[in-house]
């Protein structure tokens, strides 16, 4: 309904009449509207931080009527008055009045005036104007509009509530189950409907209005006792609490709407939320695994024994093979479940997902590259604390081992260095202990070596923090102290026995002259006795009289020989005579030398019956020489006569053998007379070998008067005897070839004239070389060359003929290529001369080049062989 008036005659609006007179008569209708309108318009101006007492005063000013309209409107008034005169109090009315008419309302009979004179049916008339405008007039449930539409609306939703029937909006509600109905359907939580009954309508009113008043921000508009104390309450009262229970209830209407909406939303936002915390967790546990493993992997605290490190890398590999796997698997699901959120967030238009400080898959990636950082390193951290333990193991059994065997050594060896021997000992024995004790310094010293390398083996057990350090480090202690105390008595008993030996040493220094010259005379006269009897091998005259000139030299020497024989001699005996004057601990036999006067005297005597002896072998010796000097001259003599006759002879018969005087048959004849004369100069040949064993029994090696050999003679003879012989056997083959291959004599002479002069090129030399000389002897006979001369006159294929054919082909170089070989060739051939020639390597080669010479000689030469 638009407007206010008294006039219409519907259900909801009587007329005024009607209205005055139902104020009159039920005053109790009055009561309830002014309760209700008052909450009503209270429940809208706290929004603007105020309220009203007093309906029918509070908005008399029209200040607080304007602020209600603007409030329950949302659009605001023209300024109001703010003078406090009657026609400002009017201007403000008739502004919202205004504002009531703009919105399509109708106000009959109610004028500014009133209000502000304070008329509370017109008051009330106007609020109630306002609550239809404003809270009924748009209500609208299928098609029905204002109160029909808000009597349809609480029908639907008690509907279900057997107790409960709205048929108008007065004695409908007296009970109060329709209130608490309304309430239930909508928030059952609020109300235990069971127990409310219908015989009880205080409590059941006071329970909807006091749950509305507390949870649906309903301010509590009527008392129950005036409900139920009126035979039919306000239904102006009534439709005005109904209403703010259907705004009340449809706004959830709406808000069940976007909730469902929302819901939509949160659902994606939960699981979304809960895959982000799933992967914080995921992440949170993943980090503090590896903040929890990095410190073990990174403590390289070691320890003592090598199980306890083989636990550890056996716990390693444990973590390798068991423990790290699943994370690898959680880091990946990690970044797939990432990956996933962010692209469902994407695709849901949902900002993308940023993990809390330090979850970054970034950080995860970063902690994770620590944690194989410190995996890296503690693996061989292990292996090498298992080596630094095994060298530890094996230092301490070094050091055990060396410690034993020295303190071994030095078990007994202070009490030896502390007892009294020297204090009853002979110099002799003095000098004896002495050496002895220079022996044990000498031990003592090689020891020292030992005693530091105890002590370098405990330091480097200390250094790499050996558990048992303590007990090494005192065992060690022990031994450099007593190493100490062996150092101090040793020197001490060295003092001692040196003082001892002084007092000793003044009786002494006869022996020891003594035997400081009896030493090298003895010597001497051992030496001479050698000479002496020294057996002697000479060759020369010159030998044997160096020999002899250094036995007179010796001779020379014997005079002053014999007079230190006698001063040694009477040393001793003053020796004697001290020992028997002082009665010293002296007696006996010399302590520095074996050498008695007896041997010295024995020794001289034996010197003086060699020197004799010597000069008669001396002399037989020269006479030996003298003899093999006359054989060496003997030999020498008949040497250089033989031997340059058989080099004459030899250079004769190479000339025979080239010159061509008369027929073959005249030159046989020729070589068979001079073999004859040859044969006659055997006797001589025959004393030089008889003369050459007579110098090999005398064991004569040199010959210093002829550069002749009895081999050299030898060899001379048979070499001329052989060449003789071979010459004679030469010319009777030529006899043989001329008559065999009808040679006539003048052929035979140009054959005899080209082989003794041929001067050919050095390439063709070498090929003639070849044939004529196969074995290389580096001697051609004429035979050999008839042959030769013979062949080449034939005409038969050659390796200069083939040389030159591949000359042809290979465009006249000293090589032929690969290429050149298959153009020219037919295939088989090519390849044939391809795997058998070699590689040339003339300066001028160039890659392929091939050896097409020394093929061609190859091909003929072993047949010519």
């Amino acid at each position: 309904m638009d407007h206010y008036d008294p006039q219409q005659t519907n259900d909801y609006m009587q007329p005024e009449e009607d209205w005055d007179r139902d104020l009159l008569l039920d005053p109790a209708w009055e009561k309830q509207q002014r309760k209700t309108f008052t909450a009503w318009c209270n429940s809208h101006l706290r929004k603007a931080g105020t309220q009203i007492e007093n309906i029918e005063e509070d908005f008399r000013d029209g200040l607080k009527l304007m602020l209600l309209l603007e409030v329950i409107s949302g659009e605001r008034l023209a300024k109001p008055e703010r003078g406090k005169m009657r026609v400002h109090k009017i201007s403000n009315v008739n502004k919202a009045l205004d504002f009531i008419a703009s919105k399509g309302v109708k106000l009959v009979s109610i004028g500014a005036e009133e209000i502000v004179d304070g008329n509370v049916k017109m008051t009330l008339g106007m609020i109630w104007t306002i609550i239809l405008r404003f809270a009924i007039q748009d209500i609208s449930v299928e098609e029905t509009s204002a109160k029909e539409g808000l009597l349809l609306w609480c029908q639907r939703k008690t509907a279900p509530y057997k107790n409960v029937n709205i048929q108008n909006f007065h004695i409908s509600w007296k009970d109060g189950l329709g209130f608490c109905a309304l309430i239930h359907r909508h928030r059952p939580e609020l109300i235990d409907y069971g127990k409310l009954r219908k015989d009880d309508p205080l409590t059941n009113l006071n329970t909807a209005f006091d749950v509305a008043e507390k949870y649906l921000d309903i301010p509590k508009m009527l008392d129950a006792e005036d409900i139920v104390g009126t035979a039919r309450p306000d239904e102006k009262a009534i439709m005005t609490y109904v209403s703010s229970f259907y705004h009340a209830f449809s706004g959830a209407q709406k808000a069940e709407t976007a909730a469902n909406r929302i819901c939509k939303v949160l659902a994606v936002n939960q699981e979304n939320e809960q895959l982000m915390e799933d992967y914080e967790k995921l992440a949170s546990d993943l980090l503090e695994w590896i903040r929890r493993t990095i410190p073990w992997l990174e403590n390289r605290a070691p320890e003592n024994t090598m199980q306890a490190m083989q636990q550890k890398l056996e716990d390693f590999r444990d973590y390798r093979r068991l423990h790290k796997p699943p994370k690898v698997q959680e880091k990946c699901q990690l970044e797939i479940n990432f990956n996933t959120l962010q692209t469902k967030l994407r695709l849901s238009n949902r900002p993308a997902f940023m993990p809390s400080e330090g979850k970054m898959v970034s950080d995860i990636n970063n902690a994770w590259g620590g944690l194989e950082q410190a995996e890296k390193g503690y693996e061989e951290w292990l292996l090498n604390e298992i080596r630094r333990l095994e060298r530890l193991d094996h230092l301490a059994e070094k050091f055990r081992q060396k410690a034993s065997i020295h303190e071994s050594w030095t078990d007994g060896k202070e009490a030896m260095l502390q007892q009294k021997d020297y204090e009853t000992a002979t110099l002799s024995e003095i000098k004896a202990l002495l050496k002895k004790h220079e022996a044990f310094e000498s031990d003592l010293a090689a020891h020292q070596d030992r005693v530091e390398q105890i002590a370098a083996i405990a330091q480097e057990l200390n250094e790499l923090d050996y558990y048992d350090s303590p007990s090494v480090n005192a065992r060690c202690q022990k031994i450099c102290d007593q190493w100490d105390n062996l150092g101090a008595l040793t020197q001490k008993r060295r003092e001692a026995l040196e003082r001892t030996e002084k007092l000793l040493e003044t009786i002494d220094q006869l022996y020891l002259e003594y035997a400081k010259r009896a030493a090298p005379f003895n010597n001497w006269m051992e030496g001479a006795m050698e000479d002496l009897q020294d057996t002697f091998i000479v060759h020369t005259i010159e030998e044997i009289q160096g020999l002899t000139t250094a036995h007179e030299q010796f001779k020379a020497t014997l005079p002053d020989a014999d007079k230190e024989r006698q001063a040694i001699l009477g040393i001793h005996n003053e020796v004697s005579k001290i020992v028997q004057t002082y009665h010293v601990n002296m007696a006996g036999t010399n302590p520095y030398t074996t050498i008695t006067p007896h041997e010295i005297n024995g020794k001289w005597e034996h010197v003086r019956q060699l020197v004799p002896r010597r000069d008669q072998a001396l002399m037989e010796e020269h006479a030996r020489q003298q003899q093999n000097e006359r054989l060496r001259k003997q030999f020498g003599a008949q040497a250089n006569v033989i031997g340059p006759w058989i080099q004459t002879k030899m250079e004769e018969i190479g000339r025979i053998s080239i010159e061509m005087h008369g027929t073959l048959e005249d030159q046989l004849n020729h070589l068979r007379q001079y073999e004859k004369s040859i044969v006659n100069y055997k006797p001589k040949i025959d004393q030089l070998e008889g003369d050459h064993q007579q110098i090999q029994e005398a064991l004569i090696f040199d010959n210093k008067h002829t550069n002749y050999t009895m081999e050299h003679i030898r060899v001379g003879w048979e070499q001329l005897l052989t060449t003789i012989a071979r010459t004679i056997n030469e010319v009777e083959n030529q006899i043989l070839t001329r008559d065999a291959k009808g040679i006539s004599q003048e052929q035979m002479n140009e054959f005899r004239a080209s082989f003794n002069h041929f001067d050919r090129g050095e390439a063709e030399f070498a090929r003639i070389m070849s044939i004529v000389d196969p074995n290389r002897l580096g001697v051609v006979t004429f035979q050999a060359f008839i042959d030769f001369m013979s062949r080449e006159t034939a005409d038969t294929d050659t390796a200069d003929q083939v040389m030159a054919s591949f000359k042809i082909l290979a465009g006249d170089k000293n090589y032929i290529t690969v290429d050149e070989l298959r153009r020219e060739l037919p295939p088989d051939q090519a390849e044939y001369c391809i795997a058998r020639m070699a590689p040339y390597n003339g300066r001028d080669a160039v890659p392929g080049a091939l050896d097409y010479m020394s093929f061609s000689t190859a091909l003929y030469g072993e047949s010519d062989l």
